[in-house]
Formats: C-alpha cells, structure tokens, sequence
C-alpha cells in the first residue's frame, strides 16, 4: 500500500435494485420466510428433545442440522431485512468480516453434517447388525464435533487471508450481506490466491462429500432393492428421500454458486443463489423431513397428546 491510501471503515450493502414498494413487498415476504425458518427448525430441534423415541444417531444429526440453519439464516437475514427499510445500508468493517466467517462456517458445517447423516443411514442400511455398535453416541458426538470444528476452522482460514488484504476503497458490496467474493472484488491488491483458495476449499468440502454422498446412496439403493418386505423398503425410501432433497438442494446451489464460470452468471443471479441457501434452504428443510418422514409426524402427535391429557 502507498501511503496516501486509507483503509475502508464501512461497506454499503447494495442489495437488490428495486424499487421502495417492492422493497416493502420483499420485506413482508421475507420476513414471513425468516419466521417459518425458526419455527420449522425450532420445532424439529424441540420433537427431538422433547420424544424420547427420535434420541438416535440420525436425529442427533438433524438436530445439529436443526441449528445450523437458524444460524445460517439469522447470520444474514435480518440484516438484509434491515436494509429493505432503511436507506442508509452500511455496515463497519469488522461485523462484515464477521458475518462473512459466521456465513462460511455454517455452510461448511451444514456440509460435513450432511455426510454424517449419509454415512448413518449407510451404516443403518447395509450395515444394520453393526450399526449400534459403530453408530455409537460417542462416534456420533465426535462426528458433529468434527463437523463444526472444520467448519469453523475453514472458514477462519478465509477470514485470514481476506483480512490480508488492503481495502482503500470502493466500499460498495454489490450483495445483500458480507458475501466473500462480492467482498473481494472490493480489495486493492492481487486476490488469485484467495480465488484458488476457495476453489480448492469448494473442490474439498462440496465435491468430496457429495461424491460420498451419491457412492453411499448408490450402496444404499442396491440395499433397499434386496429388502424383501415391502413396508421396510418404502420406510428405507421414506427416510433416505428426505436426505437426498436436502442434499440436492444444499450442494446443487453451492457448487452452481462457487465453481462455475463467473462469466455465465450475473452477479445479480449470484444474489438469487445465495438468497436460495441463505434463506430458502433452511426454510424447506424442516418441511421435507416433516411431512416425508413418519417418525417426526408421529412424534408431533405424541407431544401434542401429552400436551393435551395434561391441561
């Protein structure tokens, strides 16, 4: 840096370029979303504490799954609800490199778990004589641990190396939060080993485990095929389906947001992807584990019955 450059105190949120009625419109919409979130993911995370029958590996995870999605949500929603209506759309330097870690560390996280979660119903699938010995609560407790830990320490390492950079301006983030590549444009030096970086990153936590993923489904179906009874095959169907919609969903959006050419996608279709996993994503993960899964809707009427016999 030359000494006549200064660094940049505040970044402005651009958003979406919209008028103030839409504004106010996206806002209803939005904020209605943000709500289903928490209570669908709130719900889910309170039947599994509260049902004594879903404390099992795989509800161990949906529950972590559960709050990486609240998080992930309230990490870059209500800022941008925030900004749809307020004019003045900044925000200061450090709580934008905090939001861009907080928003790579869940995603990364919601990564790892979901190979945890593919790698239970593997072990409960193909394995089902061993599965309460490998699928133990101290393996399942260590895996989520992992998760987290990777997670948090990926996204770290990003931070770091962004917080390397000067930022002497401009200060305009074209994105409705701190996104990392929206960010980066902004730096005023040489950004490629950023750019590998988050290509390998993308290479090892995106391609890796949804190749795992889709090795481990493929194992799963060949085993759910040689299944002779054919309520324990739509039960098998049942729960690995609900798996698999998250998983699409999750990593289709990553990897179409993270390594395809930039040239084939604006920025503001960028913006519309990151809206999907930031805001969509969670919101429908309850819905699809809900409403294709027998254990959770059993498990609702179970505490309602109680609720009820109690007042």
């Amino acid at each position: 840096m030359t000494e006549n450059q200064t660094w940049v105190t505040e970044f402005i949120l651009l958003g979406f370029p919209i008028g103030p009625k839409t504004q106010m419109l996206l806002f209803g919409f939005f904020s209605l979303f943000y709500a289903f979130t928490l209570l669908g993911n709130g719900a889910i995370l309170g039947l599994i504490c509260l049902d004594p029958r879903l404390h099992t590996p795989m509800y161990f995870f949906l529950s972590h799954l559960a709050v990486v999605d609240m998080s992930y949500a309230s990490n870059n929603v209500p800022k941008m609800l925030a900004n749809l209506v307020n004019k003045k759309k900044t925000i200061s330097f450090v709580p934008c490199m905090m939001q861009t870690f907080l928003y790579m560390a869940f995603a990364h996280t919601e990564c790892l778990l979901l190979v945890a979660m593919s790698y239970d119903r593997y072990m409960a699938i193909c394995h089902p004589l061993h599965y309460a010995v490998i699928m133990s609560q101290r393996v399942c407790t260590i895996l989520a641990a992992a998760s987290w830990a990777c997670g948090s320490l990926l996204a770290l390492f990003h931070v770091v190396l962004m917080l390397r950079l000067p930022f002497c301006g401009p200060h305009e983030v074209n994105h409705f939060f701190c996104e990392i590549l929206s960010v980066l444009k902004l730096a005023c030096a040489d950004t490629r080993l950023n750019q590998v970086v988050i290509f390998a990153a993308s290479v090892f936590i995106l391609v890796g485990p949804l190749c795992w993923v889709l090795v481990s489904y493929t194992r799963i179906l060949l085993a759910i095929l040689r299944i002779q009874s054919g309520e324990g095959r739509r039960k098998a169907f049942s729960t690995c389906s609900s798996h698999l919609c998250v998983v699409g969903l999750f990593f289709g959006s990553a990897i179409v947001m993270y390594m395809a050419p930039q040239s084939r996608h604006p920025e503001e279709q960028q913006k519309i992807l990151s809206l999907f996993y930031s805001l969509f994503n969670p919101m429908l993960n309850p819905l699809i584990y809900s409403l294709r899964n027998a254990e959770v809707k059993g498990a609702l009427g179970r505490v309602l019955r109680k609720k009820r016999s109690r007042w």
